[in-house]
């Protein structure tokens, strides 16, 4: 038997339904299934078709990848696995998609390290650390993006963490330009085909870039020609900011999301296709396709993790969030940090 049940996510308005659909070794089941798939996604194929046939085939095997991966878990916490959108493509298919062009990871610390308002805290003891950080609780958070199939992500994760510590600062919340990085960005950056976190705070330190709010310079999902506007508000980098290796010190990132703030982090997310919720501990590698903002972790349960905000939108995951396992470097989470600071 291939497969015993499969979570399909329904996102509505208010919350999120999880309906569970038992499914028999007949090939009859898996058809029907895939005709309500397509329904629900909205997806353009037509029975009888070449690329109906195509993608139904595609269809049964996410079937059985989805069944491998929720029979090997072992805890009411571990991640969980089922259709959602991404469904009827192939892992290759998927990466390219969403990965675009591999993230060059710096492994560097930079010259102007951000200067830590939490130097004189001792943080030997672990016991002194909050159990439980979730900075969208004290509203500095703004509404999970989707970046369709631009693969931006190292421009929306950078722009996320500068509005976040800007509203940190000032009190007030702002969503700023993805675009404006999108488009402007370009001297060590390949906008919709991927690029560097790292890269990102080095051109608007290097070049004391203001970026824009978004309504001045809205996002297209596209890049584009670099727009001169002369800002009538706007956020700028301050001199200092960090692009570390923390794979072996994964307690100073807990430190600076406590005490800090949100953090940048560049990711493999190539195995995230078929997640719906729980707390990933394996089936991630540690190669750099995607980046990510961290808003926080928990310490509370079973399962010490992190709270990472990802950019495809709120029908991903929950609600737009994953949560992975503290202390193992999965996903490769830890070997480029960013943190940083605003004027």
């Amino acid at each position: 038997m291939w497969l015993s049940h499969v979570y399909i996510a329904f996102a509505v308005k208010i919350c999120l339904f999880l309906f569970s659909l038992s499914v028999s070794n007949n090939e009859g089941d898996a058809n029907e299934l895939f005709d309500l798939y397509i329904k629900k996604f909205h997806k353009l194929y037509i029975p009888g078709t070449l690329e109906y046939d195509v993608r139904l085939s595609i269809f049964k095997e996410s079937l059985r990848r989805i069944y491998s991966l929720n029979k090997n878990r072992s805890h009411p916490d571990d991640a969980w696995w089922g259709l959602n959108e991404y469904s009827d493509l192939t892992p290759e298919e998927f990466k390219q998609l969403m990965n675009k062009r591999e993230i060059v990871r710096k492994n560097r610390n930079h010259k102007h390290v951000l200067r830590r308002s939490t130097e004189a805290i001792n943080f030997k003891n672990i016991t002194k650390l909050p159990k439980r950080v979730d900075w969208r609780q004290r509203g500095i958070v703004t509404p999970v993006k989707n970046q369709k199939e631009c693969g931006a992500c190292w421009a929306f994760s950078t722009v996320e963490t500068l509005e976040s510590m800007n509203a940190l600062k000032t009190g007030k919340l702002v969503e700023l330009s993805v675009q404006q990085v999108i488009d402007c960005a370009t001297e060590t950056n390949h906008g919709c085909d991927g690029g560097n976190t790292c890269n990102a705070l080095h051109w608007m330190i290097e070049n004391r870039v203001k970026i824009l709010t978004d309504k001045e310079y809205p996002l297209t999902d596209k890049a584009e020609y670099c727009k001169a506007i002369k800002p009538k508000e706007g956020v700028e980098l301050k001199f200092n900011y960090t692009c570390e290796d923390l794979k072996e010190s994964e307690g100073e990132m807990l430190k600076l999301l406590a005490f800090h703030g949100p953090l940048v982090a560049s990711v493999d997310s190539s195995t995230w296709q078929d997640y719906l919720g729980g707390i990933i501990q394996y089936h991630c590698e540690d190669n750099s396709n995607h980046a990510v903002q961290i808003v926080g972790y928990d310490l509370t349960g079973d399962i010490p993790y992190y709270i990472v905000r990802n950019s495809w939108g709120i029908e991903f995951g929950i609600d737009g969030y994953l949560k992975i396992a503290i202390g193992k470097n999965l996903c490769g989470i830890a070997l480029e940090v960013s943190a940083l600071d605003v004027v």
